[in-house]
């Protein structure tokens, strides 16, 4: 299970290290970004007019993807990353069906990596 863990947590931290770098390239001009249309398209397109949101969002995946790597603040990460992980599987739900993979692969590995790491998650869970 341990070596399952570690293969799990590095390649999520390499999939949002991956998504935040490609991101950043774009945005500078290094390559063009693919085709979007509809739903998606909009999505983005909104996101995009806030001015602040994607570079929050792949800062943190960034940040998030290279503590996974490295294996350092595990728990913290996951936790930051769920809210994100949620709302990529929702997005692949609702507005680009076609690409369902990624998303549930995240879903799965954020799950198997919080029982993994569950010893740290029980004064969260506690109620008051």
């Amino acid at each position: 299970m341990k070596i399952a863990k570690v293969i799990v947590r590095t390649l999520m931290g390499l999939l949002f290290l991956f998504a935040s770098v490609t991101f950043f390239l774009m945005y500078f001009g290094v390559f063009t970004p693919p085709p979007m249309e509809g739903p998606i398209k909009t999505f983005n397109d909104g996101l995009m007019a806030s001015g602040y949101f994607f570079f929050l969002l792949k800062t943190t995946e960034f940040v998030c993807g290279f503590l996974l790597v490295i294996g350092r603040f595990v728990p913290l990460a996951l936790v930051v990353l769920s809210p994100i992980i949620i709302n990529i599987f929702m997005v692949g739900l609702f507005l680009d069906r076609g690409n369902l993979a990624i998303p549930a692969f995240l879903v799965l590995a954020n799950s198997f990596l919080a029982y993994c790491y569950r010893d740290a998650f029980v004064g969260l869970l506690k109620a008051r």
